[in-house]
């Protein structure tokens, strides 16, 4: 959404005014009201059970709100929601089956053929983010819930494969939110999660065109070009989600280059993963000037996002939890929650609402886990 100014005229001055006044609320639906996040909300005076439910509560609080005021799957609240909050259900509970049914009800009755389009020279097929995060969402919720793969699930990833396009990526076109909707490989890897996490999918696969498919999705992850440094250290994800396409020296050398991103405070910064004209093939002005003119511009402060997302890769690549890197990082993120439970972050994409706030207490509570700090 693009700011709009219009200038209103006196016979003496001149004075800029922005029609649509700064949100009230992050996430507000009838029975709650879940505060915009600032850089100032006080910090928690210690991290522990109490603070951990107050950050399970901020994402079922947001997750339930958009379900009712929007219904549409995002990459910034309810994606993430049904993504991460699943693998949590051991020590969160269970998570809400409104949010379930309102990805269910997305999914197609019958998958057909997409329709691929071009603008600006760039290929795409529409909706591929959305069909990827729901997919994606649906096969966590069968893995961590139930336990077995449903048939909406299964009709789900068929649909996300349709929207693939012919050198086996995923393309998303439109301005850039940072993270999740960055580049073509940060997508195709999400793909290949959603893939790789329905239960027995990929094993009991005997679609001729399904597998096809797969494999060059596989193809393009193993061989695509890194973008930039966020790319670089993704491999640590796709190997582990699909460790058969990345060797040994380059999770060596994906590891090497997030452990030298760690600031002396302990955290990481998104920042620090790209220059701002590389994160998307297609950069708004809105996103650049918002980025270059943080006060931190020149050298980024860490952020609960990528201090808690390096964790996770750390974890996902068998690197002890005792490792001095993520303790370090395990101290940053308790010092930095705050006291309504989530951890702040200054959006890289709109200023107004800062939903990289939820995606990053989602990742914050994961990288917990994944240490098994969340008592």
């Amino acid at each position: 959404m693009k700011h709009a100014f219009f200038l209103l005229l006196t016979t003496s001055v001149v004075v800029a005014a922005d029609p649509k006044p700064k949100p009230e609320f992050q996430y507000q639906t009838e029975g709650i009201q879940v505060s915009l996040p600032t850089a100032d909300e006080p910090k928690v005076k210690a991290f522990g059970p109490d603070t951990i439910k107050a950050a399970a509560k901020y994402l079922d609080d947001g997750a339930v709100c958009w379900v009712r005021e929007k219904t549409c799957v995002n990459c910034h609240t309810t994606g993430p929601y049904l993504s991460e909050r699943p693998a949590l259900s051991k020590q969160l509970g269970m998570p809400l089956e409104e949010v379930l049914a309102d990805f269910v009800k997305t999914v197609p009755a019958e998958v057909k053929p997409q329709k691929e389009t071009e603008k600006d020279g760039i290929k795409y097929y529409g909706g591929s983010w959305s069909s990827i995060w729901r997919s994606l969402g649906l096969a966590e919720w069968d893995k961590h819930v139930t336990g077995k793969l449903s048939s909406h699930t299964e009709r789900s990833l068929k649909e996300m494969l349709m929207r693939q396009s012919a050198d086996g990526s995923f393309v998303s076109y439109g301005e850039v939110e940072i993270p999740h909707i960055t580049t073509d490989f940060e997508l195709t890897l999400q793909a290949a999660r959603a893939a790789t996490a329905a239960p027995g999918w990929l094993a009991s696969l005997k679609d001729p065109e399904l597998l096809t498919r797969i494999e060059k999705m596989k193809s393009w992850l193993r061989d695509a070009q890194p973008k930039n440094d966020f790319d670089r250290i993704l491999r640590l994800q796709l190997a582990h989600y699909m460790p058969e396409l990345v060797p040994q020296t380059q999770r060596d050398a994906a590891l090497t280059l997030l452990s030298s991103k760690q600031h002396a405070d302990g955290g990481w910064s998104l920042r620090d993963l790209s220059t701002v004209s590389d994160w998307h093939f297609k950069m708004s002005d809105t996103v650049v000037k918002l980025i270059n003119s943080l006060p931190d511009a020149s050298k980024p402060e860490s952020d609960a996002y990528m201090t808690a997302f390096a964790i996770i890769l750390m974890r996902q690549n068998n690197i002890p939890a005792s490792d001095e890197r993520i303790q370090r990082g395990l101290k940053w993120l308790k010092q930095e929650q705050r006291v309504s439970g989530r951890w702040w972050m200054q959006s890289l994409y709109r200023g107004n609402y800062s939903y990289i706030t939820y995606i990053a207490t989602a990742q914050a509570l994961k990288a917990l886990a994944l240490c098994d700090e969340l008592h």
